[in-house]
Formats: C-alpha cells, structure tokens, sequence
C-alpha cells in the first residue's frame, strides 16, 4: 500500500498542481488522522479500517501532491480562481438615450431578465442583487455599485467586497445605422473558492449563459410590449 502511495505521489508530481496550501494543509491533517484511526482499529473493524486507510491514504497524497484529479475533471486545472465570462450583443429598435435610461434604472431589470429576482436600488450607485439559480434550486444575494457610468453610451458594475459570488459586468449602447441601439453585454463571474466553486461553475456555466443571453433578447421584446400597450415607465 505504501509503494503505491509513492507511485501516485510521483505520478502527480508533474500533474497541474490545482490546491492552495491551506486546503493541502486541511488534506493531510485529515488523511493522517484518517490513517491513524484505520491502524487502531484494524483487528476490531477489518473492513471499515482499510476504507479508512485507503481515503487517508489518498488525502495524504492529494495534499502533498497539490493536486486532487477531481477538481481536474470539473475544470479547475490550477490554483488560480475560476473565471466564467459570458458575452452577448443584439440590437433593439429603439434610440440610444431611451435604452440607456430603462436600463440604467437598475430596478427596471427583473421585469426582463428572470434569472433575476430583484434589484433593489440603495442609492445612486449601490444596489441589492438577488440571483435565482439555474433549476431554481436557490437563491443567492449581493450588494454592487456603478463604478463606471457614461450617461447614454456605457454602464459598468462590480460586486461589493465579500460578496458570495464577486462578479462585474458592463453594457455598452451604440447607434445603429436605422435609429437603434446595438446593446453589449459582459459578466464575468467567480464562483466559491475551491473544487466546490468549480465544479458549479463548469456545470451551471452553460445553463447560464443561456438564461442571460434569454433575457437580454426579452428586453427588445418587453420594450416594444410596453410601448404597444401603453405603458408608462419612470425613469
């Protein structure tokens, strides 16, 4: 059992080394304390003992290799933070400073975006966010600010810090040839630290992407429902 713990030990050493040192730290603490129980009770529990040794043995080897093969197959190949960036653009039949001002007032983005539950606007520039998961399994919050504002033309955000996702985003307007508006638009997110974050991360990626490039198309077609029916916005 040793000499193949070694030969895992050598087989990682060239492998992406995707844990920082506290978690190596935690994995080796909990693998030798795993082993140690296995030892004690290796005549009383044979059975339950070996399952003790074997998870020690590949917790010892995972922290001092740095690198877990389960954290690799949900895509987090190094130690740095996993980025997911979404991108989309599309046009709305509607004049620049008029798409710029339904958006600016942040409020205003649930009633299209549905991955969003609510904005709550606390000032000027700061505003409470509260996100509905992909399958709806939960619901996350976070509080952001304006940190770039260029009144008609571009609005840019980023999370507050601490925030149990930290994320930012920006959305440019640009006229089009026929009197529109060519809209812009990037988030980039960072899930939870650690294999956990990522594995969300490489599974919700897609689903969400969908679902945001889903309601941004829904703003052309909210706006043009409100204007057939009358309705009047505050901006």
């Amino acid at each position: 059992m040793a000499t193949t713990a070694l030969q895992r030990i050598r087989h990682n050493g060239n492998a992406a080394i995707n844990l920082n040192w506290p978690e190596r730290y935690i994995s080796i603490a909990a693998g030798v304390k795993l082993s140690f129980s296995g030892i004690r009770n290796i005549f009383k529990s044979p059975f339950t003992s070996l399952l003790k040794l074997g998870a020690g043995g590949y917790l010892v080897n995972r922290g001092i290799s740095g690198h877990c093969e389960l954290y690799s197959q949900a895509g987090k190949l190094s130690t740095s933070p996993v980025n997911v960036n979404i991108r989309t653009a599309f046009s709305i039949d509607k004049p620049r400073p008029e798409v710029y001002a339904f958006w600016r007032q942040l409020d205003n983005l649930p009633l299209f975006m549905k991955h969003l539950d609510q904005v709550d606007v606390i000032d000027e520039k700061r505003s409470h966010w509260v996100l509905k998961l992909p399958t709806g399994v939960a619901k996350v919050s976070w509080d952001a600010e304006i940190v770039h504002d260029e009144p008609g033309y571009m609005i840019g955000w980023s999370s507050l810090p601490d925030s149990i996702i930290d994320n930012a985003g920006k959305v440019r307007f640009r006229d089009t040839e026929d009197g529109g508006t060519l809209i812009d638009v990037v988030i980039s997110y960072q899930p939870p630290a650690g294999g956990l974050g990522a594995s969300l991360a490489h599974v919700f990626n897609p689903l969400f992407k969908k679902l945001v490039d889903d309601d941004v198309q829904n703003l052309k077609q909210y706006m043009d429902i409100t204007e057939k029916e009358g309705v009047i916005i505050v901006l």
